[in-house]
């Protein structure tokens, strides 16, 4: 299956290319990226050189010619390719936030107006995997929800309110040099940004809703000096107390059949580069509180990975094709 990444000068262009390189039935014909026309891919990701020969393209939309797209520019501007791509047939995984949200919901977070909206699954297999399945077009999850959402999945019908805090590498501030991702800047410190009113909070309400949660939702960020990964912990206020034992049970029950949801102690030097998604819980005694964590790597699980892992049930192949590399652990 030949495949084109649009966008594929960025962290999770590189790492697309990187994990496909191991599918066994894909082929990345095309990577396109308007500033970078005509150079190696290697000089811009050389974690690549003399694994990839290819060179960034800048093709027309009509004129990309694949089997599968993925749609790797920024928010706001994946919505100029996919009606078109729709239109040619070309299955494809959006990695922006362009189609995860309604329109009326996307317009006020992204304070934006969307010119091309239609309706697409949301990406996250655990939860969507048969609209996934049946689809020609997906949003691919931002990648705070991906691991939020995981960790208050099981209990979600149960909560009443749900606080989410989240400490992130600073590689999701993207590839391109800024005071946010400034060496000087983030080593030895840890710093709190948008308190309140993270756009992705909007994705993580409209899942836990979706599970038949009334629970309020909160949410606050933090930059990590790491590269990659997001740990996240879950404040989960439940009407009526559970013990340890049956929190456990029923996290045990519901990812019983989820290969990459594996519930142990999460941290993120045992998910990185990888497609994990590492949870624990615990409930606090004599309480209605129950404290769930979970790490994924923001760039795979919470972006490339999972778009491969979508790409794969969208097309009938294994789910875990090309997503089987262990974590780097060290």
């Amino acid at each position: 299956m030949d495949i084109a990444i649009i966008g594929a000068s960025g962290y999770t262009g590189g790492d697309l290319i990187r994990l496909l390189l191991t599918h066994g039935d894909a082929d990345v014909v095309a990577a396109t990226s308007r500033k970078e026309e005509g150079k190696q891919i290697w000089k811009l990701h050389p974690n690549l050189k003399g694994l990839c020969d290819l060179e960034f393209s800048n093709p027309k939309t009509e004129d990309i010619d694949s089997d599968f797209v993925f749609l790797a520019v920024p928010h706001t501007v994946a919505m100029n390719y996919a009606g078109e791509l729709k239109e040619k047939g070309i299955k494809t995984v959006d990695l922006s936030a362009d189609y995860r949200l309604p329109k009326d919901i996307y317009e006020d977070t992204y304070d934006v107006e969307h010119n091309a909206y239609f309706e697409a699954p949301y990406g996250l297999p655990e939860l969507h995997r048969d609209e996934i399945r049946n689809a020609d077009f997906v949003a691919n999850p931002g990648c705070f929800p991906t691991g939020a959402t995981l960790a208050a999945a099981p209990l979600a019908d149960k909560a009443n309110t749900i606080i989410f805090d989240s400490k992130t590498g600073v590689s999701g501030a993207g590839v391109n040099p800024s005071a946010t991702n400034q060496y000087s800047n983030v080593a030895d410190s840890l710093k709190a940004y948008k308190w309140t009113g993270h756009r992705h909070l909007a994705e993580m309400k409209q899942e836990i809703k979706g599970l038949g949660s009334k629970a309020n939702c909160h949410f606050t960020p933090h930059l990590l000096p790491v590269n990659r990964g997001i740990l996240t912990t879950a404040h989960i206020l439940l009407d009526e107390p559970l013990t340890t034992k049956e929190v456990s049970r029923i996290y045990e029950d519901y990812f019983n059949k989820e290969f990459f949801v594996r519930l142990q102690d999460p941290t993120l030097a045992s998910v990185r580069g990888s497609n994990f998604c590492d949870v624990s819980v615990e409930a606090e005694e004599g309480s209605t509180r129950v404290v769930a964590v979970s790490a994924i790597d923001n760039l795979v699980k919470g972006a490339s990975g999972q778009a491969i892992q979508n790409m794969n049930i969208m097309c009938g192949y294994m789910e875990s094709e090309g997503l089987l590399c262990a974590p780097l652990f060290p």
